[in-house]
């Protein structure tokens, strides 16, 4: 059994919603046995409020996060690559794991739009992390 743990990268194209929310399940679910990260290929000032408030009321609290620019290292060092309508922007390494999860895009929606787009990420990080740490 391998000691390393599995490396996530979310991307969307602000890094203010989509991804600050799934990074935010995979956290909380995982604990310390997955590594967590998210980018975007054109991050925005800050995140989305209404993922704050949406995330808050599962007791997740991701005000702490700021969107951070796509780089090539972190593409580079992670083993799965989730995106999430970045499109183009983002790049495409042999030999890794991507997913691409077609989800509504949060930016200008109220905190009652944001909620389904919560658990479909909460119910896409469970299958994945079933995936990456199988039981054993």
């Amino acid at each position: 059994m391998s000691d390393t743990k599995p490396t996530v990268l979310f991307v969307c194209v602000h890094n203010a919603g989509r991804s600050q929310m799934a990074a935010g399940w995979l956290r909380h679910l995982a604990g310390d046995r997955v590594e967590v990260r998210s980018a975007g290929s054109e991050p925005a000032d800050q995140i989305n409020p209404a993922a704050v408030e949406a995330m808050k009321e599962v007791g997740i609290d991701i005000t702490d996060q700021t969107p951070t620019k796509l780089t090539w290292d972190a593409a580079k060092e992670s083993d799965a690559i989730i995106t999430m309508g970045c499109g183009d922007a983002c790049p495409v390494f042999p030999g890794k794991r991507y997913e691409d999860w077609k989800l509504e895009d949060p930016a200008g929606k109220g905190v009652d739009s944001v909620r389904p787009i919560r658990d479909e990420i909460k119910a896409r990080i469970e299958v994945l992390l079933a995936d990456l740490l199988p039981t054993s």
